[in-house]
């Protein structure tokens, strides 16, 4: 996108709205007033059950867990939910430098298409891609697919919503000294696997966001994701008008 000169009255109106509404932490092409609204009564609703220690977040951190409770209507989000230190910033500079996002279900991709095209086009694919027609013997299908995808994608930004499964091939891969992926979102949900899954991507030292417990889905990976996206491409939009 070519920048340009502001010159007519009515572009230098836009200009100062657009200014105003990234202040207000709005952005008209990312958020739905039915969305702005949900977010305001969560905090109202969190305030009142006097959880009030996502307060002391930082932003990024504050909006990923929002955007969860949005997404599962459950306000007790928060007492599960892992950052590793600087997992946000260091997911956000990744997309903002147009990352690729690996996705371990074409139902998680759907989730992060839209805000990933409406920011900064980073390319979205399910490791399923990848992945041979019928899974391996003693394997699943997204954990092959999640080998070869990281082969190809080795710095993207790793969404795990269903299979515990990719997520350990992924860790293992790590383990065996393959270069680590700019960020992983690990929400497998379910009940197999799963909780052993997260306790061990909280061991290891990649950039981390993770649901401990059984909850998850391609739904909550999504949202976090497109918190990321959102925060991220706000804060383009105030380093653009100098805020």
């Amino acid at each position: 996108m070519h920048e340009r000169a502001v010159s007519d009255p009515g572009d230098q109106a836009a200009c100062v709205f657009l200014a105003a509404m990234a202040v207000a932490d709005v952005h008209p092409s990312l958020d739905h007033p039915i969305f702005s609204e949900s977010l305001r009564l969560i905090r109202l609703a969190l305030d009142q059950r006097g959880d009030t220690a996502w307060h002391q977040w930082p932003e990024p951190e504050q909006d990923v867990l929002l955007r969860l409770i949005h997404s599962s209507g459950d306000l007790s989000v928060a007492t599960d939910l892992r950052f590793s230190s600087g997992a946000c910033d260091a997911g956000m500079q990744a997309l903002a430098s147009g990352a690729a996002i690996l996705t371990d279900t074409a139902m998680a991709a759907a989730a992060v298409a839209s805000m990933a095209r409406r920011t900064f086009a980073n390319s979205v694919h399910s490791v399923l891609d990848w992945a041979p027609a019928v899974a391996p013997a003693g394997g699943t299908r997204a954990a092959s697919g999640m080998r070869l995808a990281l082969q190809e994608h080795p710095k993207a930004v790793v969404l795990i919503g269903s299979a515990p499964t990719a997520l350990e091939q992924l860790l293992d891969q790590l383990d065996g000294g393959d270069v680590a992926p700019a960020l992983v979102i690990g929400m497998p949900v379910g009940f197999v696997g799963v909780a052993q899954s997260k306790q061990r991507l909280l061991g290891s030292a990649v950039a981390q966001i993770c649901l401990q417990g059984s909850r998850g889905g391609a739904a909550m990976v999504g949202a976090a994701l497109n918190a990321l996206l959102r925060r991220a491409w706000l804060n383009r939009a105030n380093c653009s008008h100098g805020l």
